[in-house]
């Protein structure tokens, strides 16, 4: 009789933790989905741009480059890693105003560009 009642103590002990843990792991589940940190940068040899993205859902990054009329001029998919890197060369755009749009975990960040020559060489600035 005494083993019957240690045991049935014992099921109801382990039965209540694992409901606990269930529930509670449940709860911390929820997590809020994280947005992605887009930045940009100049390449090392000052002929374009290098975008950076730390994505912590490892979701694909979508780059768009448009001409000042918004036509697309060119697009490239980042694939899907944490942390994704990618260099643009500028220096054979025409001189005029672009547009760089990154698109990663339902965030999309923009940056306007200037492209044009000084003492024969193409220069290009990031607008904030």
């Amino acid at each position: 009789m005494k083993t019957s009642i240690k045991l049935a103590a014992l099921f109801l002990l382990v039965s209540t933790g694992l409901f606990a843990a269930t529930a509670a792991k449940a709860e911390g589940s929820v997590v809020p989905p994280s947005k992605a940190e887009i930045t940009f940068s100049s390449l090392p040899s000052h002929k374009g741009i290098e975008v950076k993205v730390e994505n912590a859902n490892a979701e694909k990054a979508i780059v768009m480059i448009y001409d000042q009329d918004q036509n697309v001029i060119y697009k490239d998919a980042l694939p899907s890693y944490k942390k994704m890197e990618k260099g643009y060369v500028l220096n054979q755009l025409a001189n005029g105003d672009y547009t760089i749009e990154v698109i990663a975990s339902k965030q999309v960040v923009k940056k306007e560009i200037h492209v044009y020559d000084e003492d024969r060489t193409r220069v290009f600035i990031v607008k904030e």
